[in-house]
């Protein structure tokens, strides 16, 4: 930090003007010990004051007033007052140091939905989205919709979610699944740029979007320190980030060098009404308005934003930036294109996982030149057969990449590579490591791929450029897989059968398909003898395996792993059908007559039951298992009438699909003629609404919804969801 000659007060959002700890304050202090505590008092409260100033000059305003050493004299003398005196302060600077240990994260729920973008790093894609932007804005087809977008980094950091109520913090979450992630409140505490209570004139309720990250200096100084501790270095600084988080040893978070950039408003009340665009009267009008706004808040905004007032401006701001990337001191992987007008991104919308109005412009990906020094054949759950590159460890972008992907036989041929080549590697979207090209050939011929399965020895077979397995669930490598996934969330959610589990009763010879799972009852004691385990915790493996033996029909379809069939295709299945035997005998047209699946699911489906080798698992299967026919009483109230979903609802849209099923009524995923209603939660797609506009489909509302509902004497939202 730097020393200005004096201080604008004018700006000042934590302190007062007198306050003696801004400019130039003077280090000489007193002797805590010749204090009393109501002179202790005020210093402490004088100290945090200029404290928040001080961070709020550093991270929001770039325009330090104070030295570092005179910032640790400051915060040190702080430290000493509140711990002689006993001064607690929930806000206090001091809570950043950590302490103590968390014994888990716990899961919350987000303030508003935090979805992802859409993305690539082709200028004709960003083209593409800023036409659909103004095809859905021009409602009288005059085609001449101008919009100006907003434009910044992208940082490659973490992402979460930090709440303030009152202007104070009060909880930050992870992204997770986007509706709930990882309570790291006590984590993103200790982020000096972070701050404990906000200045200027926030809204009642602020929830904000930012991304935590280390900065490439204090990435650097931090691996040095560990490597002089004799510790292994950090990678990267995304992946230090990333696990920094979430540590449970909050002396460990406070050690490492996070920052973080707030860059989005997820939610702003301010107590009042909302306009017609569901925005709050004091919400800024612009995405960069509302960037100022956060800056005036005190939180850490990045000062590369812009405005674009067209797309090819916003194609120029990419690749002016990225002709800087390397002299940042923060890593990005490309900028975020937003339209700029907060009303109109309210109009647009948002589709089920990402917004309508934001699309991200990637960077190039990272390319380094290494020696292929090895090609194995890996076999997924399905049975496609994916080429793997082991290379000679070579750095891309911070990561060491030891292995890349050949996708398929074809891009095999089509790159000409084998082993003892000299490729040139490059990180997909900074993440996925693939061979891009051959620089040198040290081989007559590309790699021959194998014309069988690796791991079972069956003929493999072609499907246009990929290659699989036809042994199904008698494959070791499919079975493995089958059996991780059988146990997890997805499928019977089996506590304990984990990868690693799974892998290690497999190479025990204890469970090489699924039906040996039921087998291990009787093999308790090998089981018992396996490192690792015990009496209790293969007992208690034991105990939960034998509870799934009556598993309901859809979470027993889910489990086996058919391609194409997740939770909701299950359930869809076993209501239509009642039994196993019914599902597994239907052909490709009685298949076709279940809801929201078509030919390819249906021909997937019926090719899973008729490939023999899945036949005799499942029968073997089915002497240990039960699964329970459907008998889902769908009344009669709703008999007739067809509903779609979209935006968010007060309880998840799946129980309100259930709910209007289980009254006689189909939920489908799309509008059309056939639609009796659209109802419509928060942040509603544009697309079905637009939909149901030219089908003149009507559009319900949450409460609309449930007066409807209510007048059919059904509950909503049903008393189990409370």
């Amino acid at each position: 930090m730097s020393t200005p000659s004096e201080v604008d007060r004018e700006d000042l959002r934590f302190a007062e003007p007198d306050n003696p700890y801004l400019a130039q304050p003077d280090g000489d202090f007193a002797d805590v010990d010749d204090l009393d505590a109501e002179t202790a008092a005020s210093e402490a409260a004088l100290l945090r004051a200029a404290i928040r100033e001080h961070d709020y000059r550093y991270y929001a305003r770039n325009d330090p007033l104070i030295a570092d050493r005179t910032y640790d004299a400051l915060f040190t003398r702080l430290e000493a007052l509140e711990d002689a005196f006993d001064l607690d302060a929930d806000d206090s600077p001091t809570r950043r140091v950590g302490g103590g240990t968390l014994d888990e994260l716990d899961t919350v729920e987000h303030a508003a939905p935090m979805l992802s973008i859409d993305q690539s790093g082709e200028a004709d894609d960003v083209r593409e989205f800023d036409e659909r932007v103004r095809r859905a804005l021009d409602r009288d087809g005059g085609g001449d919709v101008d919009v100006e977008y907003s434009c910044e980094p992208k940082f490659d950091g973490l992402s979460v979610e930090v709440v303030y109520e009152d202007g104070r913090y009060v909880q930050a979450a992870t992204r997770g699944d986007g509706r709930e992630g990882d309570d790291v409140t006590e984590q993103v505490r200790t982020i000096r740029s972070v701050p404990e209570r906000l200045g200027g004139d926030p809204p009642e309720t602020l929830a904000v979007r930012g991304e935590v990250f280390i900065p490439r200096d204090a990435f650097q100084a931090h691996n040095r320190e560990r490597v002089e501790a004799g510790e292994e270095p950090f990678a990267n600084p995304r992946n230090a980030a990333a696990g920094t988080l979430r540590q449970l040893d909050l002396d460990a978070v406070a050690e490492r060098p996070l920052d973080c950039f707030f860059y989005d408003v997820l939610a702003w009340d301010d107590g009042a009404a909302r306009d017609d665009d569901g925005l709050a009267p004091s919400h800024p009008d612009t995405h960069l308005a509302e960037l100022d706004a956060l800056r005036s808040f005190g939180l850490h905004v990045n000062d590369r934003a812009e405005l674009a007032g067209d797309v090819e401006a916003a194609i120029d701001y990419r690749d002016r930036l990225g002709a800087e990337r390397e002299e940042l001191n923060f890593e990005i992987d490309g900028v975020v294109i937003k339209v700029n007008d907060r009303a109109t991104c309210e109009r647009l919308g948002t589709k089920s996982r990402s917004y309508r109005w934001a699309f991200a412009y990637k960077f190039p990906a990272r390319h380094e030149v290494t020696t292929v020094e090895d090609v194995v054949v890996q076999v997924g759950r399905t049975g496609r057969l994916t080429p793997v590159a082991l290379l000679d460890p070579v750095d891309v972008g911070g990561v060491t990449v030891s292995r890349a992907t050949l996708h398929n036989p074809d891009e095999i041929a089509s790159l000409g590579v084998n082993v003892g080549d000299r490729v040139r590697v490059k990180r997909a979207g900074d993440v996925i490591p693939q061979v891009a090209e051959v620089v040198e050939s040290r081989s007559d011929r590309p790699y021959e791929f194998p014309d069988e399965c690796p791991a079972c020895g069956s003929d493999v077979e072609r499907d246009g450029p990929l290659a699989f397995c036809p042994n199904g669930l008698a494959c070791p490598a499919q079975a493995e897989r089958a059996v991780v996934h059988y146990a997890s969330r997805g499928g019977l959610d089996i506590e304990g059968l984990g990868e690693e589990s799974v892998e290690q009763l497999r190479e025990a010879g204890l469970v090489g398909t699924l039906p040996d799972l039921y087998r291990l009852r009787e093999r308790r004691d090998e089981l018992v003898e396996l490192e690792g385990w015990g009496e209790t915790s293969a007992d208690n493996l034991i105990r939960e395996v034998e509870a799934s033996r009556e598993p309901e029909l859809a979470a027993f379809l889910a489990a086996l792993g058919i391609h194409e069939v997740g939770g909701a295709t299950a359930r869809n299945l076993a209501r239509h059908f009642g039994t196993f035997e019914a599902v597994r005998t239907a052909d490709e047209a009685a298949l076709q007559r279940v809801d929201d699946i078509g030919e390819t699911v249906a021909r997937t489906v019926r090719d899973f039951f008729e490939t023999e080798q899945n036949a005799r698992v499942i029968d073997d299967l089915l002497d240990h298992v039960d699964p329970q026919p459907d008998d889902t009483e769908a009344g009669d109230a709703l008999d007739g009438l067809t509903f779609v979903f979209t935006g968010s609802l007060s309880t998840s849209r799946s129980v309100a699909q259930d709910l209007v099923e289980a009254h006689g009524a189909n939920a489908t995923s799309s509008v059309s003629g056939n639609t009796d209603y659209l109802v419509a939660g928060d942040s509603p797609g544009t697309s079905k609404r637009e939909d149901a506009a030219a089908n003149d489909v009507p559009e319900l509302d949450e409460d609309a919804f449930a007066e409807l509902l209510d007048e059919h004497g059904i509950e909503w939202p049903p008393e189990d969801e409370g």
